[in-house]
């Protein structure tokens, strides 16, 4: 059962955390490259304000953006912008999700996101924390998947190797950090491959974050998985 509260709740804290980090950058900080490929931190910390805003569409019955050309013209206008004025939309952003996620409303209904994919409206204050955390990371300003609260990897893990499961370029595959365990790929009676890593490493690798070279295979090797 999702609790929306518990992750609106979740949200807010990373998102405080997420604001008393990037207010240490300054200005030339925000225009260096982040961790993802071809992307400046402003990039990063325009993607994260019109995704809190494309969030609120969801929850309120539009369209998540007008189109994806349009997403990404936004995130291009906004990420040459100076950290004050990235620090304001952050925020500002961040409190429209919020007041929108604490209006009454059916969070059993379901909600359209991008590309045409549905969900409960309950699970997307959760999709928003993954937005925050792993962007958090992406900035490469000293958060990393280490520090991720524990609640949230093993929450993320197990939605990514559900995203994943029955995906017929993944083979059987059986992920474990040596106290729980998830399937993940095609289906199979007996996994293929075992991957066996710490939490953060594997969460790392399903999330496109980490090339998992520290993660242990077993039964072939590591699995290429589709970009998310």
């Amino acid at each position: 059962m999702i609790d929306h509260a518990h992750d609106l709740a979740s949200v807010r804290d990373a998102t405080e955390r997420l604001l008393t980090a990037v207010g240490k950058l300054d200005n030339a900080s925000v225009t260096e490259s982040s961790r993802l490929p071809g992307w400046s931190r402003g990039h990063v910390l325009a993607h994260l304000s019109r995704n809190a805003d494309a969030l609120v569409n969801v929850l309120e019955g539009r369209p998540m953006y007008v189109s994806g050309e349009a997403r990404d013209a936004d995130i291009e206008r906004d990420a040459p912008r100076p950290l004050d004025a990235q620090l304001a939309d952050l925020r500002e952003s961040a409190a429209r999700f919020q007041g929108t996620g604490a209006t009454p409303a059916d969070w059993s209904r379901t909600v359209e996101l991008r590309g045409g994919v549905t969900d409960s409206a309950s699970r997307v204050p959760f999709r928003r924390w993954a937005e925050v955390e792993l962007h958090h990371v992406d900035l490469g300003i000293g958060y990393e998947l280490e520090d991720l609260p524990a609640e949230f990897t093993a929450r993320e893990t197990d939605f990514l190797a559900a995203r994943f499961a029955g995906h017929p370029d993944v083979p059987p595959t059986r992920l474990t950090d040596g106290t729980r365990a998830w399937r993940t790929g095609r289906e199979a009676d007996t996994p293929e491959v075992t991957v066996t890593g710490p939490p953060a490493g594997l969460l790392g690798w399903l999330a496109g974050r980490r090339a998992g070279s520290a993660l242990a295979v077993e039964g072939g090797p590591l699995p290429a998985l589709p970009p998310l």
